[in-house]
């Protein structure tokens, strides 16, 4: 499973920066990467494990500006079509499942 957050925060006052540098700092430290400005992604073992994430997402939302979070599946997220100008471009493969026996 794949977790997407895309988000548009206000950065008009100092306060407002503070709350988008904040958010951003937290989706780092929940091991989300820049996809796209605004857009962050992380890859989870399983719908469970997703729902975490989620969660504590939904627990550092900042008080002013539109969040939305998506989650889609491996097979989903192996068919974006990603293009740097023209040029298309390949998605990067999805993280590896570990097992502990």
């Amino acid at each position: 499973m794949w977790v997407l957050v895309f988000f548009d925060l206000p950065t008009e006052t100092k306060k407002d920066k503070k709350a988008y540098v904040d958010f951003r700092k937290n989706l780092q430290k929940d091991g989300f990467t820049m996809f796209q400005f605004s857009i962050y992604i992380r890859h989870c073992a399983s719908s469970e494990n997703a729902e975490v994430h989620l969660k504590r997402v939904k627990s550092f939302l900042p008080e002013f500006g539109k969040v939305g979070l998506l989650t889609i599946t491996d097979k989903q997220f192996g068919n974006i079509q990603l293009f740097h100008g023209k040029k298309p471009e390949k998605a990067r493969a999805p993280g590896v499942q570990l097992e502990l026996f």
